[in-house]
């Protein structure tokens, strides 16, 4: 039970128990879906997987998680297919992470990315309306949805303002969401987070599995950027910690967005800078200077999750770049 406030009269919430519920996951085989897994999983949750790409060398797979939970390969803007399966499992929660997540793919492909991330997101949201047994869902924006906003943090009160095709999905997703809250008080919650890194992310493109596999392989680290972006590096363990909080507490937090920010805030020459640190090792590196509609600093304020549920994150680059690293070796 979670106790009001002294002085302040507020309505006693339940904390909702995930152990032996029927939980889906979207986008289960991705990185940081495959995390968020292998805890429900140690819940002891009923986990249904769901994705259009079932990566044999992905975290789910080479970790045994796949053995452990419900595997199903869909795509779930064949909402037909989505609704058969809730309603075949009879799904309890929803984590929605299925997504295009690569901004350059996103550049390429702008008419996927939309598809994609949008009617996705429609369709879970849908089957949640129509499907009342679902006490809940969290679904993950990023801080990609605030767009350029030219500001040295990002609050959940800033406007949503992507303008190039991947900021622009986020920010749809997010107001999709509100709009089922708004409109239908469905119990959704909202995630935005920054660069999330960790065992396990197969995505090369990313800045840290690019520093990880040239180190391994002895080879130039290409840097699309110029060097100075600014991100927030948030470990995929905090992650999930967010992801699992925010679930147990549902009827606290629906209809909400939270930001889940880091104490890492760093440009990729300072990222690169840490991680010789700790692996003792000079990185080989070449500024390449090409990317294309990237948002110069971004770093999310995480006030309002820390004195809402009191998340806040525990490891930073300096404490998992040696365990990552001896994981990409394997």
């Amino acid at each position: 039970v979670i106790p009001a406030e002294a002085g302040i009269q507020t309505k006693i919430t339940f904390m909702f128990n995930l152990k032996d519920k029927n939980v889906l996951v979207t986008g289960g085989a991705g990185f940081v879906g495959s995390h968020l897994v292998e805890e429900l999983i140690k819940l002891k949750a009923n986990v249904i997987v769901v994705d259009i790409n079932l990566d044999k060398h992905s975290y789910l797979f080479t970790e045994n998680l796949h053995k452990k939970s419900t595997v199903i390969n869909l795509d779930i803007c064949d909402y037909k297919k989505l609704l058969g399966l809730i309603k075949k499992y009879k799904i309890e929660f929803i984590f929605h992470l299925a997504a295009q997540a690569l901004v350059e793919n996103a550049y390429v492909d702008p008419k996927y990315t939309f598809y994609n991330n949008t009617l996705s997101t429609v369709n879970v949201l849908e089957a949640v309306r129509l499907n009342p047994q679902i006490k809940g869902i969290v679904v993950a924006s990023s801080d990609k949805s605030y767009g350029k906003l030219h500001k040295a943090k990002y609050f959940e009160t800033d406007p949503l303002s992507g303008d190039h095709p991947y900021d622009t999905s986020k920010s749809i997703t997010d107001l999709i969401s509100t709009t089922y809250y708004k409109t239908y008080k469905i119990p959704v919650v909202v995630t935005r987070f920054g660069n999330i890194y960790g065992e396990g992310d197969l995505n090369f493109s990313r800045i840290i599995p690019g520093i990880m596999k040239s180190v391994i392989r002895n080879s130039q680290l290409k840097i699309r950027s110029n060097g100075q972006y600014v991100r927030d590096y948030l470990y995929v363990k905090d992650v999930v910690a967010g992801y699992l909080l925010l679930a147990q507490n549902i009827e606290k937090v629906r209809g909400e967005a939270f930001n889940f920010g880091s104490n890492d805030t760093l440009s990729v020459l300072q990222l690169i800078k840490v991680i010789e640190g700790v692996l003792d090792r000079k990185i080989n590196y070449k500024i390449l200077n090409i990317a294309k509609n990237e948002i110069p600093y971004q770093s999310l304020d995480y006030s309002k999750i820390k004195k809402t549920l009191g998340w806040k994150p525990k490891e930073n680059i300096k404490s998992t770049a040696k365990k990552i690293f001896e994981w990409y070796k394997r």
